[in-house]
């Protein structure tokens, strides 16, 4: 039951390649924090979302939240229905986007020339939910070395907190680990018992 992801993937693919071919969209919809700040242009939290870098940018993105969306929208349509589950998958999303952004917004609402953008908060939202409902399931890395979700998760966190305190680079570290941690948060405010769960499958595992 993918139908939604699939929709939040062509919008993707549909405002990328809109922007890309239209240099004064991609400017009005970049994520620039000084323009938010002193133009009150709220909606490149959103907007920045949706667009991306390049194809490869695009892709990458796009083909992590089409595995693990799909998964996460079966979960929560199981769990709360077809239509609160969509909802609530949705919400996580597009909340996600908006909060990943926060610390990048105060970090740079000062520098005019600081731009991000790409649905990376939201898909690492999605992809920490997911690691929440089967922490030791496989997340393979360059589609061949298996590693458990939970300990990719901690080695992913751990890494975006370290470059996000470092000189900056072309990647926004900052929405990685806030994405990250909002589909944590989400996760286990909508559904306590994925706690009990989580633990319990850790404390489980074993690597022989």
């Amino acid at each position: 039951m993918d139908s939604v992801t699939i929709i939040l993937i062509a919008v993707s693919v549909a405002a990328s390649f809109y922007a890309w071919n239209k240099p004064e969209v991609m400017y009005k919809w970049i994520f620039n924090p000084y323009s938010v700040y002193t133009k009150k242009e709220y909606w490149r939290f959103i907007t920045s979302g949706f667009i991306h870098q390049d194809y490869m940018h695009l892709f990458f993105n796009m083909f992590t939240l089409y595995f693990f969306g799909s998964v996460i929208e079966q979960y929560y349509t199981y769990l709360f229905g077809d239509t609160t589950g969509i909802i609530m998958y949705v919400g996580m999303f597009l909340v996600a986007i908006v909060v990943s952004d926060i610390a990048t917004y105060i970090k740079h609402r000062n520098d005019p020339s600081y731009n991000s953008l790409g649905a990376s908060g939201g898909v690492a939202a999605v992809v920490f939910s997911s690691i929440m409902f089967d922490p030791t399931g496989k997340i393979y890395i360059f589609a061949l070395l298996p590693v458990p979700g939970f300990i990719l998760g901690a080695l992913f966190l751990l890494y975006s907190y370290q470059r996000s305190k470092q000189i900056r680079d072309r990647i926004n570290h900052d929405a990685h680990l806030y994405g990250a941690l909002f589909g944590l948060l989400f996760t286990i405010i909508i559904e306590p018992n994925v706690i009990g769960h989580f633990i319990r499958e850790v404390s489980n595992f074993s690597l022989f």
